[in-house]
């Protein structure tokens, strides 16, 4: 990874930040989150963080803690900007988060059809847990299934090898 992705400054996400990010959710995404959605994550003190660019935004991270484990709800970076690290550098930090908040697993749940992101996660090192049936709308009215996905957060360091 170069250290221009490594400097890339990671902050928390503001009400301010709010008609980017709901930008990016549009332009990714078939069935976008709602700017409700992103308000509620804020009201809930969730953890929500967006990566700057020179340009503006370029992805961003919603986050809700557990007992001694994290979900992540969101994670999206802007397509143009895709498959450069961007979503390998806001998992780092999430991962660095979850050690600091002593969480002992990170879940998440993505469409089956994201193969991109299901490959991205299971090279991270997250293992496939299961499928949630119907979690997603689809097209047409249809509900698209989850796979359910965990990484587990070992003490002293990062549990995986990134290529």
């Amino acid at each position: 990874m170069s250290a221009l992705l490594r400097e890339a400054p990671l902050r928390a996400m503001r009400v301010t930040d709010l008609d980017a990010v709901v930008a990016i959710e549009r332009s990714a995404y078939p069935f976008p989150w709602t700017r409700g959605n992103f308000i509620d994550s804020l009201a809930a003190g969730y953890l929500a963080r967006v990566l700057d660019g020179e340009a503006g935004l370029i992805g961003y991270y919603i986050a809700m803690s557990g007992v001694e484990e994290m979900h992540l709800l969101n994670i999206t970076v802007d397509p143009p900007q895709q498959r450069r690290g961007h979503a390998r550098r806001m998992l780092d930090e999430l991962v660095a988060f979850c050690h600091e908040a002593n969480a002992l697993k990170l879940w998440l749940e993505v469409r089956e059809s994201n193969a991109h992101a299901r490959s991205l996660y299971l090279r991270y090192g997250f293992r496939h847990i299961g499928v949630r049936r119907g979690y997603y709308p689809a097209e047409d009215g249809r509900r698209e299934d989850a796979a359910v996905m965990s990484l587990e957060i070992t003490t002293g360091g990062r549990p995986h090898a990134l290529d």
